[in-house]
């Protein structure tokens, strides 16, 4: 006999029926599939990069592994997580639902990681850091090199890239930053200021005509971002009205900026450090032109600064990086 047919509910003894009502709803509960919370974190990578593949380089993986993490959790939970469209993955209102839940259950794995990570006796193991490009390529190599020889057991993953990791889910163990970051559960200490200036090849400045006061960049070539806009908010604080065509030429690498003003394609506004590293590269009206610095901040997760592996890797940075800049 059917429980949850009414119709039959008033024939059963009243404590036959709560007993079948029972046994009904249990069998309901553990025919559902189970679970699985290791897919949650392949969730929550697609939800933040909108795509298998923005994904898939995050966590190290591949599209179609992905693929399958997400085609398995929406049949174990019965619901429909994202809609596929030509431009991505876009998420359906269950899984933004969803999301702030998995975010805690993903908080709660990293802290356990971080107290696993603390644990550490031996200081041997990788650490993995984060940097601008610029900073990456110019100035980590030598000081990994020096690190190298100080802690020779010690593996580092270095990952440049101008975008801001995130401490928090252990994108990254350390960070070299321009911003301070907001996070109250980060630790970050100011290494110093990165001097800017406006630089160009002797050779450009050579055939050009010359270059005595800040109008006068005007009429050279320069150089610049496409849709960074930072040099082209110090040009409007000097009270230029100025736009991106102001750029000849323009990207948003700034290896790229720097190569072009060495071969002399015109004026770029780089880092002090970049232009000590070419003796053909001079530095534009340095007496004139004042451009602010930038902040340098060192940011690791406070509960990682317990863990010797990462210590060790973070004090040394702390003590290199200021001499670098």
């Amino acid at each position: 006999m059917n429980c949850e047919d009414k119709a039959h509910a008033p024939q059963l003894h009243k404590y036959s029926y709560l007993k079948c009502k029972y046994a009904y709803l249990r069998m309901t509960t553990s025919a559902r599939p189970s679970f699985d919370w290791s897919l949650v974190r392949s969730f929550l990578a697609v939800l933040d990069h909108g795509s298998l593949l923005g994904a898939a380089k995050v966590l190290h993986t591949s599209q179609p592994t992905l693929g399958r993490h997400i085609a398995e959790l929406e049949s174990q939970l019965g619901v429909v997580l994202f809609e596929r469209t030509g431009r991505g993955l876009v998420p359906t209102a269950t899984a933004l639902k969803l999301a702030d839940a998995a975010r805690g259950m993903a908080d709660g794995a990293d802290r356990l990681a971080r107290t696993l990570a603390g644990a550490q006796a031996k200081n041997t193991g990788t650490v993995r850091i984060t940097a601008s490009t610029p900073v990456a390529v110019q100035i980590l190599p030598p000081i990994l090199s020096q690190m190298r020889q100080a802690l020779p057991d010690i593996q580092v993953e270095l990952v440049a890239s101008n975008t801001v990791s995130n401490l928090l889910r252990r994108e990254a163990d350390i960070a070299v930053r321009m911003v301070r970051p907001e996070q109250g559960t980060l630790v970050a200490k100011k290494i110093g200021d990165v001097k800017l200036g406006a630089f160009a090849n002797r050779a450009y400045l050579a055939r050009r005509s010359p270059i005595r006061q800040p109008m006068d960049l005007l009429g050279h070539t320069l150089i610049g971002s496409d849709t960074d806009t930072a040099i082209l908010n110090g040009f409007r604080a000097m009270g230029f009205p100025a736009s991106k065509d102001l750029f000849a030429f323009r990207t948003d690498d700034f290896i790229v900026q720097w190569q072009a003003v060495r071969a002399g394609l015109g004026i770029g506004f780089l880092a002090s450090y970049m232009a000590r590293t070419d003796a053909d590269v001079v530095q534009v009206l340095p007496d004139v032109l004042r451009i602010p610095p930038l902040p340098m901040w060192l940011a690791v997760h406070r509960e990682i600064r317990t863990s010797k592996l990462i210590r060790s890797v973070y004090d040394f940075l702390a003590g290199a990086l200021p001499d670098a800049i």
